[in-house]
């Protein structure tokens, strides 16, 4: 498999490139900025992109969508509520097939409605849900802080050994793991689901 964590735009963003070493498909996910230097770094790697997943709507995470396709013909995936212009909609526990990369579709809410992560391999694309230290925001349109709750604990359910790589370079470092986060994330301290919704409130 073929992974790069790409740093674009002026809100500290990452997008991310998923290539199969064998059939050279790729996928880009969350190409909201610098969609120029995504697609050379692609063509770089021998690579053809072939999807574009969005991790949720919000701008700084899919403003690219039309270019990319335009250039590459790539069809766009996101979950089956996200209200962008979409080829493919996808729904909690749906596999993406990015070659002989399988991309699972975790349903994530609480950030916004349509938010999903996607696991592949080790990994765990994390988008504005879990950050480095943090969990997103649930003060914006759609937000909900009792699904961001329910969202983080279904997180938690995977292997300390899993890779978390989020949307935006908001933390220490620019990736971590399950299990770090478990140990050092104030957001994920254990907490009844009231209790979470009025931390949630503080400011």
């Amino acid at each position: 498999m073929i992974f790069k964590q790409v740093a674009v735009g002026s809100f500290q963003n990452f997008s991310y490139i998923i290539g199969d070493e064998s059939t050279k498909k790729a996928a880009l996910v969350d190409p909201a900025w610098e969609v120029e230097k995504l697609l050379q770094m692609c063509s770089d790697l021998g690579l053809t992109v072939g999807y574009v997943i969005n991790t949720h709507s919000h701008h700084d995470h899919v403003g690219g969508n039309d270019a990319v396709s335009r250039q590459t013909g790539a069809k766009v995936v996101a979950h089956v509520s996200s209200p962008v212009r979409k080829d493919i909609s996808v729904k909690d526990g749906d596999t993406i097939n990015v070659g002989d990369v399988d991309v699972k579709v975790i349903h994530t809410p609480g950030h916004c409605p349509d938010h999903i992560c996607l696991l592949f391999e080790s990994k765990l694309l994390t988008g504005d849900t879990l950050f480095v230290g943090e969990c997103g925001r649930t003060d914006l349109a759609g937000g909900n802080s009792g699904e961001m709750y329910d969202s983080l604990n279904k997180l938690l359910k995977l292997d300390d050994k899993i890779e978390v790589y989020p949307g935006h370079d908001y933390g220490s470092k620019k990736s971590s793991t399950i299990g770090y986060e478990r140990q050092s994330n104030y957001t994920l301290k254990k907490r009844r689901r009231e209790q979470f919704i009025q931390f949630m409130k503080e400011p």
